[in-house]
């Protein structure tokens, strides 16, 4: 028997899980660390700290399983996309990662339009510029801290910063780096037109691969560090939402599906490239070789609901704790005794700005009909219900794409809710899935690795081999018309705020 391991560097924490070829789990660890938000609208990691969870992952699954770290044949990344990783001449971490959800790069993005061109950013790299993506990170370093940008000789994305610590090597693959804004997307390759025009030295990045070619290999100290063998490959793997994608069998056309993780993503496989030219979904490299995926994207999904418990619901985890269960287990159960519509009281799950469909990174969070009859279950109704709203209007734009989807699958964090399953089924008008394996994007990347080492010969192949369907939420009848009057609202609320969110942004 064969095995694989894969490795996913989320926002929250690392996971970290060791599979058969089959697909079944032999051991899994997830370590967290911190996200630190020193301004409004900043959001930073250490890269310190990713690697520390990697390592100590990594020794945990070997120590929990009785596998012999020889039998591994390969190792897959995940990771969050967007992060700026800059080391310097020594490999040194140069300043904290700016992550995916940050939005202090407004001004860069005006920049990047004014010096590439709206519509030439949308024809070479099939989106328009945003202050999420990695391009406008370094203009800002550039811009704000000349003195880092000039220490600068290598930029990486979160999981290539892991990848080069395991391997040594300076690499990352075609889905993560479709998310730079430094990607030509047809041409699945850097792009010397962009990056000429933001005068961004070309050998400060990665060279690029495919997401199933092998990378690199554990280096000797790495073994020793972490118990792995030296020589193990370590292949391409994926950004996140593409490697959840593989680790929930979508990978064919016709097939998508929904994740509520930190963020909230409704992803689509598309065997040719789509663009929408509002530039409201993302259209990026998948992880299987020679395919694209259209994407769209809500900020903060899950981290709404993770926010409003770690502030708000003490008695909750503390509960929780008592009774062995998961905290988010008891906000299910809170938010099952509302009815929809959360007693009139809707939220607007605009943390930290928005993506999909808005692209507005002053928006923020809003609860909207607040009245003094309200409890916390309501909020948490709220909360979950304004999420997949969120979730409706990225399934919108696509339906307007003309892309047709007939597969939707769960996964993520909030994917494991019964109640969000149900809200996501009557708000889309299909049947939502699950896998029977839960483990997404580490699985994802396990698979990539699979077939980078030959286990199997195909992405498609690898997936119809170990992913299997589990539960299937299907619409009620009765709920839709009633989530229907719900949302019609709920779409108007952002055009009304819109400009007070840029007034408000001013202050």
């Amino acid at each position: 028997m064969a095995y694989i391991l894969g490795i996913d560097i989320g926002t929250s924490g690392t996971k970290t899980v060791l599979f058969s070829e089959n697909g079944t789990s032999e051991a899994s660890s997830t370590h967290e660390y911190p996200l630190y938000t020193p301004q409004n609208g900043y959001a930073e990691q250490n890269a310190e700290d990713w690697w520390h969870a990697v390592v100590e992952s990594i020794k945990d699954v070997l120590a929990e399983s009785s596998v012999n770290p020889a039998e591994i044949k390969g190792i897959g990344l995940s990771g969050q996309m967007h992060g700026l990783v800059m080391l310097d001449a020594d490999n040194k971490v140069i300043r904290k990662s700016i992550i995916w959800c940050d939005q202090r790069t407004a001004k860069e993005v005006d920049e990047l339009n004014a010096k590439v061109g709206h519509d030439k950013l949308i024809e070479i790299t099939a989106n328009p510029a945003i202050t999420g993506f990695t391009a406008a990170k370094i203009l800002w370093v550039r811009n704000n801290e000349p003195e880092n940008y000039e220490k600068c000789r290598h930029i990486l994305l979160p999981k290539d910063y892991i990848r080069f610590m395991l391997t040594g090597e300076y690499a990352t693959e075609v889905s993560d780096a479709s998310g730079m804004q430094l990607l030509d997307i047809p041409k699945r390759d850097w792009s010397d037109e962009v990056l000429q025009k933001l005068n961004i030295d070309k050998a400060l990045l990665a060279k690029v691969y495919e997401s199933p070619d092998i990378t690199g290999e554990i280096s000797a100290k790495v073994a020793s560090l972490t118990g792995l063998k030296a020589g193990t490959p370590v292949v391409g793997g994926a950004g996140d939402n593409a490697a959840a994608a593989i680790g929930t069998g979508v990978v064919e056309d016709g097939k998508a599906f929904t994740t509520i993780g930190s963020s909230g993503v409704v992803f689509a496989h598309t065997s040719k490239i789509s663009i929408d030219k509002g530039g409201r979904v993302h259209t990026f490299c998948c992880a299987v070789p020679g395919a694209w995926h259209v994407m769209g994207v809500t900020q903060s999904a899950g981290l709404s609901l993770k926010w409003f418990r770690d502030n708000l619901c003490w008695g909750e985890m503390e509960t929780a704790l008592i009774m062995g269960v998961d905290p988010y287990y008891l906000t299910d159960k809170a938010a099952e005794k509302v009815p929809i519509g959360a007693n009139n009281l809707m939220y607007l799950p605009y943390l930290n700005g928005e993506r999909t469909p808005h692209l507005d990174p002053n928006a923020r969070g809003v609860f909207f009909g607040l009245s003094s009859m309200h409890k916390k279950n309501d909020m948490i109704r709220a909360i979950m219900e304004g999420v997949a709203y969120s979730m409706r209007d990225c399934a919108e734009v696509m339906r307007e794409m003309g892309i047709s989807v007939s597969d939707m699958m769960a996964c993520g964090g909030g994917g494991s809710s019964a109640l969000w399953r149900q809200m996501l089924a009557d708000l889309y008008g299909c049947p939502v899935k699950t896998t029977l394996n839960k483990e997404g994007p580490a699985l994802g990347v396990a698979l990539l690795a699979a077939v980078g080492t030959g286990i199997y010969k195909s992405v498609p192949e690898a997936c119809n081999a170990v992913i299997k369907p589990e539960r299937v939420q299907e619409p009620i009848a009765d709920n839709i018309p009633e989530y229907e009057k719900v949302y019609a609202l709920y779409k108007r609320l952002y055009p009304a705020m819109k400009g007070m969110f840029a007034e408000l942004a001013q202050l």
